[in-house]
Formats: structure tokens, sequence, C-alpha cells
């Protein structure tokens, strides 16, 4: 396919997947379709998109920003340039999230995610484990359209209440005091964001990237709070990933607050999930 011999030439990873997905899109087609029709002629009247498409992914552009969707935990969500792309990685937060479930029978517990981005976390959340009562917050008002259609989409819009503002702000404005509090936020050093790979440097957005000079200031704001934050009384948890070598440092944070402190591994054995139970 000359497409993946493009694709190769410019170092993309995976060049005949990237290939593929983009073919699929523009048809419309299902992979097991794609194949029967592998030795069809490009249809003319797609060959344009699909060029243009290939085009913008030879310059680095994200494959999930070209089509508009990324699989997350089992569900498609929609993604453009205002939002992370959800990664594999976060599904080990909604893993340990679940876990907790026991800990609120009877109840319905207050939660919110904090910097929602796509709303996978929230949405993930609010439809698997219905009891729940979810607030998403996100500082950009881009990506928060991009959740609330998310929600829309996926059926989960009357189960998440979403508020504009900057990590805890709208929460010490407000009333609520949340049983659970979740975060993925932005935790790559300044100084680091311009060594990323060009598909995250170049298009996700610094917002949900920047975590400030050690990556870690984010986390100090939310554990800095958790006792304005929590309920006075009653189980109350915390929940972040986090990056890379970072895992100790944000564990102490919580520490502060939390009789109790994990640390969960990804499959590479980096410290990935954080979390804190009161």
């Amino acid at each position: 396919m000359g497409a993946s011999r493009f694709f190769e030439e410019r170092g993309i990873r995976a060049p005949l997947f990237n290939a593929e997905v983009l073919v699929q899109h523009v048809l419309g087609l299902t992979k097991a379709r794609m194949l029967f029709e592998w030795q069809n002629p490009f249809p003319e009247a797609q060959l344009e998109e699909f060029l243009a498409l290939a085009e913008r992914r030879g310059r680095y552009e994200p494959l999930q920003y070209l089509t508009g969707s990324q699989d997350f935990f089992g569900r498609t969500f929609e993604v453009t340039p205002h939002v992370l792309i959800p990664r594999p990685e976060t599904e080990i937060l909604i893993e340990e999230v679940l876990k907790q479930r026991p800990s609120f029978q009877g109840r319905k517990p207050r939660l919110v995610d904090i910097g929602t981005g796509s709303g996978a976390i929230a949405i993930t959340l609010a439809l698997e484990w219905p009891e729940l009562d979810v607030t998403a917050i996100d500082l950009s008002p881009e990506a928060l359209a991009v959740a609330k259609r998310n929600s829309e989409r996926l059926g989960a819009a009357e189960k998440i209440t979403f508020l504009q503002g900057d990590l805890i702000q709208p929460l010490l404005q407000g009333s609520l005091r949340p049983d659970l509090i979740i975060s993925n936020p932005p935790y790559i050093p300044s100084a680091d964001c311009e060594e990323l790979d060009a598909e995250v440097r170049d298009h996700e957005p610094r917002l949900a990237l920047d975590g400030g000079a050690d990556g870690l200031n984010p986390y100090r704001v939310i554990t800095g709070a958790l006792p304005q934050l929590w309920p006075e009384s009653g189980p109350a948890y915390v929940a972040f990933e986090v990056g890379i070598h970072q895992d100790r440092d944000v564990e102490a944070m919580i520490a502060a607050h939390a009789g109790q402190t994990g640390i969960v591994p990804d499959w590479q054995n980096i410290g990935r999930v954080v979390w804190g139970r009161r």
C-alpha cells in the first residue's frame, strides 16, 4: 500500500496499521469488510479525502484526531485537538476506583473528576457505577463541550454535572464535598514538554500536559485542599494517574491526609496510579 510506505518513510510507527485505520475511516468499513474488499480499486469519490488525511498523518498529526475518536474501557469517545487522547494506562485508574464500591454500599457517593478533558474518566465511572453522583471539571470550555457531547452520545448526560474552572476552584466556590476525588492532571515537567514526541508536543493541548516546573503542581493543589474538599465524616478517597518517577512524591502528599495509601503499577511496572483512603 502506497500510504503505508509513505508513513514508513516519515518514521510513523506501525505504518500499515495507520493506513488501514484511515481506509476504514474514510470508506466507513469494518476491518473485516476492508480485508474482503482489499483488491478493489480505491473509490475515486473518497480518494481526495484519504490523501489529505494521509498527508496530515505524515506531519505527525495524531491518528485519533484524524478519525475523531478513541476507544476507552470498551466505549468509543470523540476526541479533538482540544482534549488529551485517552490512554490505555488510564483504564488502571478506572479499575482502582471501581474497587471502592463496597465501601460506599447503600449510598450515592459524590465523585469529582478534575481535569476531565474528553470526559472519558467521568463518563466511564458514571456508567460503570450507576449510584455515583458525578461532577466533571475542566478549565477549557472547548474540552467541556467535547465531554458534554460524549456524555450525551453515550447516555450519561443526566448522570454528570459539568463545571468550568481551574482544578479545585469550582469546588471551593461551591458547597459540593465529594467523597471520591479523581484526576489525571497535567504531569509533564514544563521543560520536558519540548522533548515529547512531535505527535504529542505539536498537537495535543499543552494545557493538559504541562504540570509546572517538576510536573507536580496539580497534585500539590489538590492534595493540599483535601481537608476542605472531603466531607467531614465517612469514607473518603482520592486517586491520581501519575507520570514516571512521580508515584512516591504524590503518595507522600496524599499520606498527609489519608490513613491508607497505595501505588498501582502499569504493565511496564511503572507506578501509574496513586490512591489514598480516609
